[in-house]
């Protein structure tokens, strides 16, 4: 017995569409992947990032003490900016700290 209608059976249709609508949602979201360097991020966003309250963020950024720019009157982070409040933050030991003992 053959099939000479060739159209898909509906039930084969929907998970068709599903995966199509899936890789229409990838390549617009790499779209928006080259502007990734423009991004910036709010205090909540960075604190995530930096694992800190969204309040210690606009703080510091009140303070003054992390770099930051502000587009208006709200001030925002690029990701260089995390990385740099980041990197700020590590401690090298110091030459004369004690030595570890050995087990």
């Amino acid at each position: 017995m053959t099939r000479k209608n060739l159209a898909p059976v509906p039930d084969q249709i929907d998970p068709l569409v599903a995966i199509l609508e899936q890789l229409l949602q990838a390549v617009e979201s790499l779209k928006g992947s080259q502007d990734a360097e423009l991004r910036t991020y709010s205090a909540a966003e960075a604190a995530v990032f930096l694992g800190k309250s969204e309040y210690w963020v606009s703080e510091q950024i009140q303070l003054g003490t992390i770099p930051h720019t502000r587009i208006g009157k709200t001030p925002r982070l690029t990701a260089e900016h995390i990385k740099q409040v980041q990197a700020n933050g590590e401690v090298q030991p110091h030459k004369y700290s004690p030595r570890p003992l050995a087990a």
